[in-house]
């Protein structure tokens, strides 16, 4: 009897382990292994973290994403940069690019959100934060451009 409850445990936690996988996956960095470029992608993101300096980022990220066009984050914070220089042009299509590899990336879409925020396009920005908010409920991403639409709206 005691080793039946044992597997019957044991079984319950693998279920449970399954059934959660996908809410922790689901548009996060640590979700994608890279093999090359992690350092160059680690120092841009410093440097847009620590320093915001997207003019020294940003060529580090062009060349990444082209050594590496499968990259999203690569991408995702890309378009960051560019969007914070003011090229909304070349911001959209790194978003783009990053929501074509991973249509579930949670920074992409935040971001791209901010994006639309910025050249008055609400109602895309509006469908993102749905989008977050059904992948991801009430995360960080989804609160960030909650917080962002608000901002205008007052």
């Amino acid at each position: 009897m005691p080793h039946l409850l044992s597997y019957v445990f044991i079984g319950l936690i693998g279920l449970l382990s399954m059934a959660l996988e996908p809410l922790y996956a689901a548009g996060t960095e640590d979700d994608i292994v890279e093999t090359e470029g992690t350092a160059d992608y680690e120092t841009a993101k410093a440097l847009i973290k620590d320093k915001e300096d997207y003019a020294r980022a940003l060529p580090i990220l062009v060349a990444l994403t082209e050594a590496q066009p499968q990259y999203a984050d690569a991408w995702n914070l890309r378009g960051f940069a560019n969007r914070k220089l003011g090229q909304m042009d070349e911001a959209a299509k790194a978003y783009d690019t990053a929501l074509k590899l991973n249509p579930e990336h949670l920074g992409a879409l935040e971001y791209q959100g901010e994006m639309f925020i910025e050249t008055g396009k609400m109602e895309q920005a509006l469908a993102n934060l749905v989008k977050l908010k059904s992948l991801c409920g009430d995360c960080e991403q989804a609160q960030d451009l909650q917080k962002a639409l608000d901002a205008v709206k007052s």
